[in-house]
């Protein structure tokens, strides 16, 4: 029986080849788009799910409210909460804290081998151990972390640093790990690496312990309730699962005991279940997004059911000309089950087709937006999870797609169908109804994905092309290594200056424009009283205005003095001054020392358009920079220049990979997420016209063929061809116009939830609205157009002549 069903639908789709082609072409697309994203969401799903009693397992997390919508969240803790964490709230099992590194220069001072700065350095102690287990090579988790000066290295690390040793024969050697200091470090422990997707990069774990005088603490900012640092890291492992709500009410009593009420800022504690980690702030910046990653989910979704809806509509106005058929088949004996699983049966071989080109195809969509897919993320076919979406997805498909039109068809009553009627009397159709209203979600789809694609490139159109208040162009930077000597990082910007092709050098804590924020308060004398000022702060040096071409307004740009700053225009009006000159030499209070103003600078935006700009003060410390800028001449050779700098980067760190990248690269980054967000909606949109206009030439193609004979006797009555045309194309504009008012409030309630993120936006451009309707109308009716003129074209006499 089931072979008599596979055959007699083989043979229904080789006779309807149109019909077929256009929908394994659509299907295919929407299964393409659904087994990449399904895979990219397992993917984003897996990560460091496999250790023990993960659902038990947290990190801590400080939430610094400053008040009026100035909120700072941190993946840190304060280094006294470490410390007490476990003594203080009840249910913790076992308690791990890390510090994280930054650029650390890692060598081997027995050979005298240099391996580079990297940044999978990390402090951690024993507890670490017990919550995320690994397998032991050598040494063990409860005393190899124990003693100051012990690193446990991974496998990985091993074959790196001692490629022919094993994992005992290396316990009791030294290695030398250096930032700000040197630290000589005694292997105590060699662990496996992680074969499962994890956040946790680390291949080298000194002992905590190690970080042990009060200097040492205060230099880590691990000595105060008020230091909150990013790489103070902390983890809990509970008792029992769903302990997240009580583990914050204990947390928030511990925060009211140690912080002042009397403070500016509030600080309180998270706990962030371990498999929230990937979706916000690691340590490999390989997060994902989860509202980019549910947007792909929503877009996926959207574009198989338009391919769906395709299915249902063209099958629904086809079996129209099958009702023969069915007719035949039930007088002979056919039962209406009998029916349905013959009319499934055809659409299980179309969709599995469907899937045998839509996997083809996913490897294209990989090429085309491999670069907005997850950072690691590799697509591969026979995985246990594929397999079942290869066994369940086409079985789901075919009955969602395939039920309602075989129930259409089985349905048909044989005296009925056998007379040529296709329909009951009456003016309502079922069938008409559907396929009108499929066709409107149809191009609502389309239209509000193409309103969203045209608002966002319109945006960020604007913010890319707004004055910055400084000059981005011929400005190169480069990262200085961490904690540098000041005396180096002088000597590479005199070596920079004295090239012919360079107009200036700065040294500073960050770029002019970049993701990084430092911010404080401050104190002013305003007449009579003491101001305070909550601002931003940058350290740099007397070049980093002309090197970024700020405007200086008054004053001096500063002569590298630690007790002298500049203020910006927006710290001047807090201040209470009318023109910049009255703020020059007046006394500030900041960072607990008094610091005279030297200069006022123009307003810049120090971080992207979606941010106001904040008062800002310029100071300078150069124990702390961390950038050198560099100012070229205009038309010089960036590339040759580019390379040069790298050489002379070389030559004062020798043991250091020298890059320099573009100031104007960088900023553009700001808007990456959103030009993702714009390029992946620009595909989608691409997509769900492709399938939409598939499903009106079918459709329209169907409709009009059935409409033959009505235009064959309107031409004989004196019709015109535009006549004609206006006739056929009148439903469609009529759907289109429905179509753009239902896709105008969801594109709407989306765009203005986007832009409000944005300070600097344009206005809604409801123009743009109307060009996306006004286009996918005329592509409409360019289709319907094209068969009417072919239709109306047949000469009258052969359609008529059996009437």
């Amino acid at each position: 029986m089931l072979k008599n069903y596979l055959k007699i639908a083989w043979r229904n789709i080789l006779r309807n080849k149109v019909r077929a082609g256009i929908h394994v072409l659509g299907l295919s697309l929407g299964i393409s788009i659904c087994f990449l994203i399904f895979n990219v969401v397992w993917h984003a799903y897996s990560f460091d799910t496999f250790h023990p009693d993960s659902d038990q397992i947290y990190r801590i997390n400080t939430l610094t409210d400053w008040g009026g919508g100035r909120a700072f969240p941190n993946s840190g803790t304060p280094g006294p909460l470490g410390e007490v964490i476990d003594l203080e709230v009840p249910g913790i099992q076992h308690k791990g804290r890390l510090y994280t590194c930054y650029q650390t220069l890692i060598t081997d001072p027995e050979s005298n081998r240099s391996f580079g700065r990297e940044n999978t350095v990390t402090y951690a102690d024993q507890g670490f151990f017990q919550i995320f287990p690994r397998e032991w090579l050598a040494g063990n988790s409860t005393t190899s972390l124990v003693e100051p000066n012990s690193v446990v290295i991974t496998e990985s690390s091993l074959k790196k640093y001692f490629p022919n040793f094993e994992p005992i024969e290396v316990l009791g050697k030294e290695m030398a790990f250096i930032e700000s200091d040197t630290l000589l470090a005694k292997i105590t422990g060699v662990v496996a690496d992680f074969t499962e997707n994890s956040d946790f990069i680390f291949n080298e774990f000194i002992s905590y312990s190690s970080i042990q005088s009060e200097e040492q603490k205060e230099w880590f900012g691990l000595h105060s309730w008020g230091n909150v640092n990013s790489s103070s890291q902390l983890f809990v492992k509970t008792i029992k699962p769903g302990m997240e709500e009580s583990l914050e009410l204990a947390l928030a009593k511990l925060a009211e005991k140690n912080y002042d009420k009397s403070e500016d800022a509030t600080t309180s504690f998270t706990a962030e279940p371990l498999r929230e980690i990937h979706f916000g702030e690691n340590y490999d910046m390989t997060s994902v997004s989860k509202v980019f990653l549910y947007g792909m989910i929503y877009i996926g979704l959207i574009i198989l059911a338009l391919a769906t809806l395709n299915f249902i509509n063209l099958e629904t106005a086809h079996a129209m000309s099958r009702g023969k058929e069915v007719g035949i088949r039930k007088t002979l004996g056919g039962r209406k089950g009998q029916l349905i699983f013959q009319f499934l049966t055809e659409t299980y071989l179309l969709v599995g087709f469907s899937m045998l080109v839509g996997l083809g195809l996913t490897g294209l969509l990989i090429n085309i937006f491999g670069t907005y897919l997850p950072s690691g993320f590799e697509l591969e076919y026979f995985t246990k999870i594929n397999f079942g979406f290869y066994l369940l997805f086409p079985l789901v498909l075919s009955l969602v797609s395939g039920i309602y039109p075989a129930l259409i068809l089985s349905g048909y009553q044989p005296a009925r169908a056998l007379k040529g009627e296709k329909t009951k009397t009456g003016k309502f159709s079922i069938g008409v109804f559907l396929r009108k209203n499929l066709t409107v979600l149809q191009f609502s789809s389309s239209i509000a994905f193409i309103i969203l694609v045209l608002v966002l490139q319109a945006q960020i159109k604007y913010v890319t092309s707004q004055p910055l208040g400084f000059e981005k162009e011929e400005v190169l930077y480069s990262s200085l290594p961490f904690m540098s000597d000041p005396d180096k990082m002088l000597r590479l910007q005199e070596l920079i200056n004295q090239q012919s092709d360079v107009l200036s050098t700065s040294l500073s804590g960050s770029l002019v424009s970049s993701t990084s924020l430092w911010t404080s308060d401050s104190r002013v004398a305003v007449d009579t009283t003491e101001k305070e000022i909550y601002q931003q702060v940058m350290n740099v040096d007397s070049a980093f205005i002309g090197v970024n071409g700020i405007p200086l307004l008054a004053g001096k740009p500063g002569s590298n003095r630690m007790d002298e700053i500049l203020i910006n225009e927006n710290y001047l009006k807090e201040m209470g001054a009318s023109i910049p000159e009255e703020a020059i030499n007046r006394v500030v209070s900041f960072g607990g020392e008094e610091k005279k103003i030297v200069g006022v600078v123009g307003n810049f935006h120090s971080r992207s358009l979606r941010e106001e700009i904040k008062p800002l003060i310029l100071t300078y410390n150069p124990k702390f920079f961390q950038t050198i800028s560099v100012k070229l001449q205009a038309g010089r050779n960036l590339s040759e220049a580019k390379s040069a700098l790298e050489a002379i980067y070389k030559q004062v760190y020798p043991y250091e990979n020298a890059e320099f990248n573009f100031l104007d690269e960088e900023i553009n980054r700001f808007y990456e997420e959103d030009t993702r967000i714009k390029n992946v909606l620009s595909g989608a949109s691409i997509l769900a016209i492709l399938i939409s206009a598939m499903g009106l030439f079918g459709l329209s193609s169907f409709t009009i063929a059935q409409r033959t004979k009505e235009i064959s006797i309107r031409k004989v009555l004196g019709a015109t061809m535009g006549q004609i045309l206006a006739l056929i194309s009148k439903d469609y504009v009529v759907l289109i116009l429905i179509s753009f008012f239902i896709a105008v409030f969801p594109a709407y309630y989306f765009l203005k939830d986007w832009l409000s993120d944005f300070t600097y936006r344009i206005d809604m451009p409801f123009g743009l609205y109307g060009l996306a309707g006004l286009g996918v109308m005329v592509l409409c009716l360019m289709i319907v157009g094209l068969h009417s003129y072919i239709a109306a074209q047949t000469n009258p006499a052969q359609v008529l002549k059996d009437e």
